[in-house]
């Protein structure tokens, strides 16, 4: 392609680009924030690079390749300092860097689902078909305030009797609370080698069957499926990770291999914290969802539409990110 041509073909994405650029230095010195402009930055600066590239590669004059170094500066500025630099390397691990981290250590992450979800069918299957088995889970006290919890006639399914009349930030404040210390304690259970995330994995798999099998027994299923689905997805797959994270430092204690068990646990600690910190943020997701979603009075029908659209979404996620745009890891 002559360089006309090329020019031509490419001058308005440089424009865009220069334009974009300008706005954020402007915003950088009015010290505002620049999320939205930076979501389309890193793709106009990859093609701007691969442009300037072809430039040198041809021998183009030497005018058009000093205009595209200078605007490859610019966005390298903007894309690798200050505020906008940590902006982006926060966009970046929940893109790719978080799903991508996570499928390298599948194995992991399967043996925990394992864990939580094959005794949580057991028992609660159990549960539903023996009434009395509830009582060995957990003590009368905890069952009725399950079942008042859950009463259709409640006004806001999901809460206990103390907290029924605090609001939804409220609520959203506390949910964040108790998953991140659900998930927190999972992870941190690896120190025992692996045996106190496992325990923790499989004591909460027995409560939530048993609490759904018992549940739907005694006819609260139109009240408490609705209320779990919406936010279950992000949950429930955030412990099953922070239970591989869990995992992976007690096989590093288990079997450090030619290290040390301290130099394996701290290899493994690096390899575990982007587990760790993706599983945080679905579960800030799924506190918010809790909050202002899961007790709102829509339709059951709604409620489970959306919860198979973001048990897709979930899925997705994890699955595919970042496999085209950064390798099939």
């Amino acid at each position: 392609m002559r360089q006309l041509a090329f020019e031509q073909q490419h001058r308005d994405h440089w424009e865009r680009l220069r334009l974009l650029l300008d706005d954020l230095d402007r915003a950088r010195r009015k010290r505002q924030h620049t999320t939205a402009e930076l979501a389309s930055l890193p793709k106009l600066y990859r093609e701007l690079c691969n442009h300037y590239a072809i430039a040198r590669s041809r021998h183009y004059s030497p005018a058009l390749e000093q205009q595209l170094h200078e605007l490859v500066l610019r966005g390298h500025r903007q894309l690798y300092s200050g505020r906008s630099a940590e902006l982006w390397r926060l966009v970046q691990f929940i893109a790719y860097g978080f799903p991508r981290a996570l499928r390298r250590h599948i194995g992991y992450f399967w043996l925990a689902a394992a864990l939580l979800t094959l005794p949580g069918l057991l028992v609660g299957g159990f549960c539903y078909l023996q009434p009395e088995l509830i009582y060995s889970v957990m003590d009368e006290d905890q069952v009725a305030g399950m079942e008042a919890m859950y009463d259709p006639a409640s006004r806001k399914p999901g809460r206990s009797l103390e907290r029924g009349a605090e609001t939804d930030l409220m609520m959203f404040g506390h949910y964040i609370s108790n998953n991140i210390g659900i998930g927190f304690r999972t992870f941190a259970g690896g120190m025992l080698f692996g045996l106190g995330t496992a325990l923790l994995l499989l004591f909460n798999g027995v409560a939530i069957g048993a609490v759904a099998g018992h549940l739907t027994r005694i006819g609260y299923q139109d009240t408490f499926w609705p209320f779990v689905s919406g936010h279950g997805s992000f949950e429930l797959t955030a412990i099953v990770i922070c239970g591989a994270s869990g995992l992976l430092l007690g096989h590093a204690l288990i079997a450090p291999g030619p290290l040390t068990r301290l130099e394996a646990l701290k290899l493994r600690a690096r390899e575990a914290l982007p587990l760790v910190m993706g599983a945080a943020f679905m579960l800030l997701i799924a506190a918010f969802i809790e909050a202002f979603w899961s007790s709102s009075p829509v339709a059951s029908e709604i409620k489970y539409g959306v919860a198979g659209l973001f048990w897709i979404l979930v899925l997705l996620y994890l699955g595919l990110a970042g496999r085209k745009a950064h390798g099939t890891g």
